[in-house]
């Protein structure tokens, strides 16, 4: 009985190193560890917690782009929508509006943002790429035609406390945010209407044979990265005390970056959002690893996008050789009888 328990314990680990998100987890540590020898200070528990909480917003926003990436598309307006969403709900805060009312503002304009996005993509069918590369531009544009061009400052102590409250001493926001990435990853694993998204990207025309609504999951896609746009934006005016005119530009590329590392694909289908928020820690590890190992800023746009185009090579590269397994487990069933398929299996 021991034995098969070693059998069965052992095969669980070997199924778990197997795990992108496991390969991508052993990578953030190597990178702790090679330069925390460069610079002792950079495994500190404080230096810890400052990483984490600088990874925040960028993990709200990669649990987001999750939901789409897995339908087959992208979204890269999300930088425009926190930017907005934060402008707009610090300066209700600002003028004297309460801090429930700035937050729903806030998800309202994300899930708007959303859902002009998902129907653009969804029932009009035009490139995902494209329509929020053009409602970036529009929310940037709004954003600066609604404060006049000026940076929202002088946020309310109450609220800039938020980002700093603790509990047993890890940061509030920390333990909210994990405990959403348990649930979402929950949800997409374990739940039928979950496995919807991944469903649409790994087969299109079979989910609709199967009853799957893809269009509207779609749009819900989009709504919800939408609305986690939104709530980064309201982590970052908490965080930083003030919204500038430029408040989130550029961040999509970092963002698309971590949940690629993370192992979530671009083709679709293939991911989790605890892989892409493993990707966002790793992200922002790297621009505070330079800091330590004292590397000039500069190279953090350098190292992220060389990051980038490697992941994206080596995902390809990774299809392709999926996509050649397929063919082959398609043929020999095709070749051989059934029963030596089943034999075959079982072999295997």
């Amino acid at each position: 009985m021991e034995p098969m328990k070693e059998v069965i314990l052992m095969s669980k680990l070997k199924a778990i190193t197997k795990k992108r998100e496991f390969r991508t987890f052993l990578f953030l540590v190597i990178i702790f560890v090679i330069v925390g020898m460069v610079n002792s200070e950079f495994l500190s528990i404080n230096n810890l917690q400052n990483s984490l909480k600088s990874s925040l917003l960028y993990i709200v926003l990669a649990i987001g782009l999750t939901f789409v990436l897995l339908t087959g598309n992208i979204d890269i307006s999300v930088g425009g929508t926190l930017g907005l969403s934060a402008a707009v709900s610090g300066l209700i805060l600002k003028n004297g509006g309460s801090i429930i009312v700035a937050i729903l503002v806030a998800v309202l304009i994300g899930a708007l943002i959303g859902f002009i996005n998902g129907i653009g993509v969804a029932k009009l069918n035009i490139s995902s790429f494209i329509m929020t590369l053009g409602m970036l531009e529009i929310t940037r544009v709004i954003q600066v035609i609604y404060t006049k061009g000026q940076w929202v400052e002088n946020l309310p102590t109450t609220f800039k406390q938020i980002s700093q409250v603790k509990i047993f001493g890890l940061n509030l926001l920390i333990i909210i945010v994990a405990i959403g990435v348990i649930l979402v990853q929950m949800y997409l694993s374990k739940s039928e209407k979950g496995r919807y998204f991944s469903a649409i990207g790994d087969n299109t025309d079979g989910a609709i044979l199967l009853g799957v609504p893809v269009q509207r999951y779609k749009i819900y896609s989009f709504v919800i990265s939408g609305i986690c746009a939104a709530i980064a934006g309201l982590i970052f005016a908490s965080q930083i005390g003030f919204i500038s005119t430029t408040a989130g530009m550029g961040i999509e590329m970092t963002v698309i970056a971590s949940a690629v590392l993370g192992g979530v694909s671009l083709s679709g289908g293939v991911g989790t959002v605890v892989g892409a928020s493993i990707g966002a820690v790793i992200m922002i590890s790297i621009n505070s690893a330079l800091v330590y190992m004292k590397i000039p800023a500069f190279w953090n746009d350098a190292i992220s996008g060389s990051l980038l185009i490697t992941i994206v090579v080596a995902d390809a590269l990774m299809a392709r050789r999926s996509n050649k397994n397929i063919k082959k487990e398609r043929l020999r069933a095709r070749v051989l009888k059934p029963e030596e398929v089943v034999t075959h299996a079982h072999a295997k």
